[in-house]
């Protein structure tokens, strides 16, 4: 091979002839898993360390890595570290910078582990150092969801199905059951963290190793419950990627339904929120316009996720073991979710404490559309009548009303008991919005007594967790 044919590749000895151009710009990842640069490193000082103690390294040669590494770690951080498309990835940008610095020594580095191990290690405490700051910041929207329900608990609004009126609710209930799907997500998230956080390093290229490594020294150094127990499957997994896009996914569908229903009361046929300016745009030639863009766009960018979830089930569906050129491609996804999710929770964390309700639209909504209509058939079941009976008495009632203009409670006792003859001066008891919330006085019901029990339960919980 000539000079010039020579692209001093690390791994180049086998090559006769030079990586073309275009494919050495089209194999490269650096552009992308710089990002991973830190754990990198992280998980060469472990692996050096190891090494030392096995007897590989000497205490000297350890040193070198460690002081070179660091430097390493300071350029880095202060943008003065030169990235080479050439180097092609972030593994190799490191360690021929490190042998420039300290020598030969910094080539002994890369003993008894290979690219494959490296980079499962990588995305694992990349990913999990997300996990964790995710995980604070879905608590963040929890107490904050939390604390607006407990301002709330009296506070009446519609319940709907179909988006039709169906039960009066309390507003504080309605915003716990948007905890609910968030205590779930945060469990999902836990989960995942429990599975990924095991060390494939020292699995190698797919068989391991014949140095005297120990896999538990670096596993415990790095953080991990244990090593991986299969090299071949330690190099090629990437479930645990997978599963925190299919969390990923769930998570911004619930924030999805969120926005939908924000949109829908800050409109002004709901008029039920507001929502605070610096959540909102305007119009650029509509000068009444405020527009609900934070949970509009948290909405569209859950198709996103979706599709990075789908496209790395897609990456892995027909790969055999061990590791492949395929998976260069499971970076961007993962890290464009990661990032996704960070931004949408933030955005809800900010802005959900901060959203004022309109009681009294919420309440002029929940009167109309006869939502205490389930209450008065429960009304005439309690008094004898079966409920298939009590079912068509009520219906009668709502179809005078609606021909009427009147709702049940507006109604005279004697129109009543023109439906019902069961039917008593009680009665106005159930028909009014807050007997309908008081009469549900059980454990996830909408009394306001239990809704103000069900914050705290999920306050402590979320708290317990801090």
């Amino acid at each position: 091979m000539s000079k010039d044919q020579d692209t001093s590749k690390l791994w180049g000895g086998r090559f006769t002839e030079a990586t073309d151009s275009f494919v050495q710009r089209f194999t490269a990842s650096v552009n992308f898993d710089q990002r991973m640069a830190q754990e990198d490193i992280e998980g060469s000082l472990a692996h050096a360390a190891m090494l030392c103690q096995v007897g590989v390294l000497s205490s000297e040669e350890l040193a070198q890595i460690e002081s070179g590494l660091g430097q390493i770690r300071e350029e880095i951080a202060n943008g003065s570290f030169e990235w080479s498309v050439e180097l092609e990835d972030v593994h190799m940008n490191i360690e021929s910078r490190l042998t420039q610095l300290i020598g030969v020594t910094g080539k002994k580095l890369h003993t008894g582990r290979s690219r494959n191990d490296q980079v499962a290690t990588d995305i694992r405490l990349h990913l999990r150092k997300a996990i964790d700051h995710i995980a604070a910041e879905l608590s963040r929207l929890q107490l904050g969801t939390i604390g607006l329900a407990e301002q709330h608990a009296d506070t009446v609004m519609p319940g709907f199905t179909h988006l039709q009126t169906a039960q009066p609710v309390a507003f504080g209930h309605h915003l716990l059951a948007w905890n609910e799907m968030l205590e779930r997500d945060h469990g999902r998230l836990l989960d995942c963290r429990k599975r990924l956080n095991q060390s494939p390093l020292g699995a190698a290229a797919l068989a391991g190793t014949t140095y005297p490594i120990q896999r538990e020294l670096t596993a415990a150094s790095l953080g991990f419950d244990k090593p991986t127990e299969n090299s071949l499957d330690s190099v090629s997994d990437r479930d645990f990627a997978i599963e925190f896009c299919g969390f990923a996914a769930l998570l911004l569908t619930h924030l999805s339904r969120m926005s939908e229903e924000l949109v829908l009361w800050t409109s002004a046929q709901f008029n039920f929120i507001e929502l605070p300016d610096r959540f909102c745009t305007g119009s650029s030639i509509m000068p009444q316009k405020k527009n609900p863009d934070v949970p509009e766009l948290v909405r569209g960018k859950t198709g996103r996720v979706n599709g990075h979830l789908i496209s790395l089930l897609t990456l892995m569906k027909s790969q055999p073991l061990a590791y492949n050129k395929d998976n260069q491609e499971d970076k961007e996804p993962l890290f464009d979710t990661i990032d996704t999710v960070v931004d949408c929770l933030r955005a809800f964390a900010d802005m959900v404490p901060a959203i004022r309700a309109r009681e009294d639209h919420m309440r002029e909504a929940a009167r109309r559309g006869f939502s205490t209509a389930t209450d008065l058939a429960d009304y005439l079941v309690r008094k004898g009548l079966p409920f298939r009976d009590a079912h068509e008495v009520v219906g009668k009632a709502v179809a005078h009303g609606v021909a009427s203009g009147l709702d049940l409670a507006e109604m005279s006792l004697e129109t009543l008991q023109g439906f019902s003859a069961d039917i008593g001066e009680d009665v106005f008891e159930v028909l009014t919005l807050e007997g309908s919330l008081a009469a549900r006085d059980h454990l996830g019901g909408t009394a306001p007594a239990q809704v103000r029990a069900a914050a705290e339960r999920a306050r402590a919980l979320v708290e317990a967790r801090a």
